[in-house]
This record gives structure tokens, C-alpha cells and sequence, in this order.
């Protein structure tokens, strides 16, 4: 039987919420050299400029997601934008759908912040996660924010 699901923005210096970002540190870790992952911590995820969201069932935290809002840069000709971090669902609870749930509360709050440009970073190897966001309408672009374009890395661009 499944339950509703939530998503809301929370802390993410929850014991559960942690327990599933460090699911997905030891995820990226069997895929790529600690220097190939670009990871924030919960200390930076607490940051001010970070939105942090919880998907959860019957109270129990089953994915996260991010966005951090940007200053402009060179890579985006000086417009700000939101960058799409930490983006993970419990394999058990895959094939539902939490991860579109969770990129759309993201954006949408990106939105609400007046951002009408979304960013990512994510490795060559995570084959879902690059279908999840093909199919939410990103598209590849420059490398920005610093990432180096080390060839694991893509870039993901799509105008809110």
C-alpha cells in the first residue's frame, strides 16, 4: 500500500534527512574520486541562500533536494540564477515519480524567488538522474560556477 507524499522545506540537520544524504554521498563515492564530487554539506546546506526539500511518507524522509540561488556569472552572461543541488530518493521508493515532485518544488520556489534560470551539475554515470532531468526539459550547457569540465561532469541548463 502507498502512502501521500509530502515535500516541504525543512533542515536538512535532521537524523533521518542526514541518513539519506549520506546515501547518497556513499552513491556518488562508488562513482566518482571524492575530487570528481561536488558535495555540500549539511553545515552549507544550512546556508541562507539554499532551500532545502524533504520528500516524505507517513513521516518517514525518502528523498531531498536542493536549490541554491546564484549570483550571475560570466557562464550565464551575468544572470542570476538557481542551481539544482542534492537530489536523491530512496532506491525503494523509485519509479513514483518523488524525483520530479522534487525538482518541481525547487523550481517552483526558485520561481517564487524571481529566477527564471535553473543550473546543474551531474556525472556522465548517473544514467537516471540524467533522464530525470532530460524529461523536465534541461538541456546541456556551459560548465559555470566553477565546476571544472573534468569530462565526468554535464552540465544541465532550462529556463524557469
Amino acid at each position: 500500500m502507498e502512502f501521500p507524499i509530502t515535500i516541504a522545506e525543512e533542515r536538512p540537520d535532521q537524523p533521518d534527512v542526514m541518513a539519506l544524504l549520506a546515501a547518497l554521498d556513499r552513491y556518488l563515492g562508488g562513482l566518482y574520486e571524492p575530487e570528481a564530487n561536488h558535495i555540500l554539506t549539511v553545515d552549507e546546506l544550512l546556508a541562507p541562500e539554499i532551500s532545502f526539500f524533504v520528500a516524505r511518507e507517513s513521516g518517514e524522509a525518502v528523498g531531498t533536494a536542493a536549490c541554491r540561488r546564484m549570483a550571475g556569472e560570466p557562464a550565464t552572461g551575468g544572470r542570476p540564477y538557481g542551481e539544482i543541488k542534492r537530489m536523491y530518493v530512496d532506491p525503494s521508493r523509485r519509479g513514483r515519480r518523488l524525483g520530479a515532485q522534487l525538482l518541481d518544488a525547487a523550481e517552483a520556489r526558485l520561481r517564487r524567488d524571481g529566477y527564471r534560470l535553473a543550473l546543474l551539475e551531474t556525472g556522465r554515470d548517473q544514467t537516471e538522474a540524467l533522464k530525470r532531468y532530460a524529461s523536465a526539459g534541461y538541456a546541456p550547457c556551459a560548465p559555470f560556477g566553477g565546476y571544472p569540465d573534468n569530462g565526468l561532469s554535464l552540465f544541465l541548463g532550462k529556463a524557469l
